[in-house]
């Protein structure tokens, strides 16, 4: 359980350092991705894009 947690906050982490350029390909703009302004700053939790690029990645793993 806890290495799927560091997995999702690595992913997380992975995606919000990332989303300038993911947002070209509209990545952080997919259902589920939320954007909101607290404490002065803009956060993102990109769940939906997430996702999306976990199935992706698991298909490229199945076919190599």
């Amino acid at each position: 359980m806890i290495r799927w947690l560091v997995v999702v906050v690595l992913a997380l982490l992975l995606m919000s350092g990332l989303t300038a350029w993911l947002r070209r390909f509209g990545f952080g703009r997919l259902p589920g991705d939320f954007e909101f302004r607290a404490f002065g700053r803009e956060w993102q939790l990109p769940i939906g894009s997430t996702v999306a690029l976990s199935t992706l990645a698991a298909l490229v793993a199945k076919l190599i």
